[in-house]
């Protein structure tokens, strides 16, 4: 599909582009490699809006990640991890010809973004994160605020099938609170990529994966991320986040990236959460700016 093509909706409505590490991804335009991941409780069509300016300068591949969308769905919690994550995508993008390229991520698909610094550096032109601080950094200093205001963290990490069982008994409605409560600005979304996410959200698969997404975050990628807090990412990164979100009246969010980030660019963009979806304008001149920056000094 052509990246000037208005009716680009990056998913909506469609199965794998192909089953290329067994990641459903769309291809569109031309130039240096950009991949853009999504978070929870999303998929890749959380990018219409913005992978289609993107890729008048990229080469813009949109993916699910694994056990959300139309991806890969593992069994075991432990295949959920942000490290399998991380290292399927890599394959994803090697496999499409790219050795080295920019990766975008919002929420999961940050941490997923961070983690693939971490365990294939050389692998990435720079690292772009959307309203997170870090894993281990978060899980470490959860007070009762962000406990209440980030509850599905804890929800979502009970032992199987609790949350499964419960959230499965209305999932749509469940999920939608989500986007409600974490959203902050009122946020309202495109109506074919809502589409998209109920798709998502009504398979029990797909549900169960959201879940072992978040225990893993705490019996695998805390202990991970712990053993390498020593470590830097020493590639252009550059930190995104919601003027108006909960991190940010909780924390400096720039600030708890800094000792991990060598060359850290940061901006905050207006809105909540999802200000991908609420304020694609102003979220995509945000990263043509730090992109084309570094397009323009890549070797």
């Amino acid at each position: 599909m052509s990246s000037s093509d208005p009716k680009y909706h990056g998913g909506v409505g469609a199965g794998p582009h192909s089953d290329v590490a067994d990641i459903a991804h769309d291809v569109i335009g031309s130039g240096p490699p950009v991949l853009l991941l999504h978070g929870f409780p999303q998929t890749r069509a959380m990018w219409h809006a913005i992978a289609p300016r993107i890729a008048e300068a990229f080469t813009v591949v949109t993916a699910d990640l694994r056990g959300y969308g139309h991806s890969h769905r593992p069994a075991d919690m432990e295949e959920m991890s942000f490290r399998a994550m991380a290292a399927d995508q890599v394959a994803l993008m090697r496999r499409l010809g790219f050795d080295r390229f920019h990766v975008v991520g919002h929420d999961r698909g940050g941490r997923t973004a961070h983690r693939m610094a971490l365990d294939s550096p050389d692998a990435l032109l720079s690292m772009t994160v959307m309203d997170i601080v870090p894993t281990q950094f978060l899980l470490t200093r959860m007070t009762h605020e962000i406990a209440r205001a980030y509850y599905h963290w804890l929800f979502l990490a009970q032992p199987e099938p609790l949350p499964e069982t419960l959230i499965n008994r209305d999932p749509v409605a469940y999920f939608e609170g989500i986007l409600t409560g974490i959203g902050g600005d009122g946020a309202q979304f495109d109506p074919r990529a809502m589409e998209a996410y109920r798709t998502a959200w009504r398979n029990p698969d797909v549900v169960r994966c959201m879940c072992n997404d978040y225990r893993a975050a705490i019996d695998v990628d805390l202990a991970l991320d712990t053993a390498d807090l020593h470590r830097t990412v020493d590639i252009p990164s550059l930190v995104l986040f919601g003027a108006d979100g909960i991190m940010a009246q909780h924390f400096d969010v720039p600030g708890t990236w800094a000792p991990h980030l060598r060359d850290m660019h940061s901006q905050a963009i207006p809105g909540g959460h999802f200000f991908p979806d609420t304020h694609p304008g102003a979220t995509t001149q945000a990263l043509l700016d730090f992109l084309g920056a570094q397009a323009q000094i890549a070797p």
